[in-house]
């Protein structure tokens, strides 16, 4: 998985953008939010992504922020929701925004966007709203998972990858103690999930 590109921004051409890494140039689509507060052409840039694997095509997806991929991220996970109308859902609202209109159930927030009809943004609320934390801003993602150590990130991201739900992998690393290797950590984790 290709989870972070660091390199010169070549091309942009919204919502596209091309990414020279080392010689290698990677074709990204990215939200406006982001697009926007790229740097001017020939400047480095380092963007979060996400990579979609599809039947006919690997899409990679790119993000300012981390806490606009774990949004993007949810939004996949939403019934009926494609990774080219999340897209469009964080170009069309800040994390911050989509997090209020999920707290207050503003279903007319989410409608203003292209795409988005009355059903779609009533199952948006319905199943985004125990996915962001009361009284915060959309930073505070409830499937981000504060963890003390860097390398517990890594285990919860490789069981998350190996197909566990949030609430195994979350589970799982919790029991771990504090001072566990990353591949120590990742087999601990499998053994404790094969046994609940």
């Amino acid at each position: 998985m290709i989870g972070r590109l660091s390199g010169k921004l070549l091309e942009k051409h919204p919502p596209q953008i091309l990414l020279d890494v080392q010689g290698v140039g990677y074709e990204l689509d990215v939200p406006m939010s982001t697009f926007y507060n790229l740097p001017a052409l020939g400047e480095s840039v380092t963007l979060y992504t996400q990579l979609i694997v599809r039947e006919d095509a690997h899409l990679l997806y790119g993000f300012a922020t981390d806490h606009e991929r774990q949004a993007f991220r949810q939004l996949l996970k939403v019934n009926g929701v494609g990774a080219k109308l999340a897209l469009t859902i964080l170009s069309g609202l800040s994390v911050d925004e989509l997090s209020h209109a999920v707290m207050a159930q503003d279903a007319g927030r989410l409608i203003k966007i292209p795409g988005i009809g009355k059903k779609t943004a009533e199952r948006l609320l319905l199943e985004l709203k125990d996915k962001f934390a009361p009284g915060e801003a959309g930073s505070a993602l409830l499937g981000a998972v504060v963890r003390p150590v860097p390398a517990s990130s890594d285990i919860l991201n490789a069981l998350l990858a190996l197909g566990y739900n949030d609430k195994e992998a979350s589970w799982a690393v919790k029991q771990l103690a504090a001072e566990t290797g990353v591949t120590d950590g990742i087999r601990q984790a499998l053994k404790l999930l094969s046994k609940a």
